[in-house]
C-alpha cells in the first residue's frame, strides 16, 4: 500500500476531486487549507493575478517570502493503482507554471478500517481496501 500526498492550487480542487472519482479513486482525503513556498520568484503573471483576485497571486505580493495557500489531498492506494492516481493529479493540476504542486508516495505499512477493526498489511491491503484501491 502507498499514500499518495498531493499540495495543489486552491482553484483545483473540485477538478481533482471529480477526476480522482471518474478514475475509479472515490476514497481520498482533503484538507481545507495548507500553506507552503516553493522555490519560485515573483514574476509578472502574480501581479496579473492579484489584479484579477486570485488568493494565490495577493499571498506572494509584498516584501520577503510569503507562504501560498494550497490545498492537500491524500490518497491510501494498493500499489498497482499508484500511477494511476499519479497520473490523474499531474494531468488534472498541471498548467506548466510555477506553483502547479507537488506529489508524494509513501509506504503505508498497514491500515485498518475503524468500523469493524479489519487489518491489512502489505501491498495490496486485502479487504480494507475498497474496489478503487483506497480506504472506505
Amino acid at each position: 500500500m502507498k499514500e499518495v500526498m498531493a499540495v495543489i492550487r486552491m482553484n483545483k480542487i473540485n477538478d481533482t476531486k471529480r477526476a480522482l472519482n471518474e478514475a475509479g479513486i472515490s476514497s481520498f482525503t482533503a484538507t481545507g487549507r495548507v500553506q507552503g513556498r516553493g522555490k519560485g520568484m515573483v514574476d509578472f503573471r502574480i501581479l496579473h493575478g492579484a489584479e484579477e483576485g486570485a488568493e494565490e497571486a495577493i499571498a506572494q505580493l509584498g516584501e520577503g517570502p510569503r507562504l501560498v495557500p494550497k490545498r492537500l489531498i491524500t490518497v491510501v492506494v494498493s500499489d498497482d493503482w499508484v500511477e494511476k492516481t499519479v497520473d490523474t493529479i499531474i494531468k488534472t493540476n498541471q498548467t506548466g507554471s510555477s506553483g502547479d504542486g507537488k506529489i508524494f508516495v509513501l509506504p503505508i505499512l498497514e491500515a485498518t478500517r475503524v468500523r469493524t477493526g479489519e487489518t491489512a498489511e502489505g501491498p495490496c491491503g486485502g479487504n480494507v481496501l475498497d474496489s478503487s484501491g483506497g480506504l472506505e
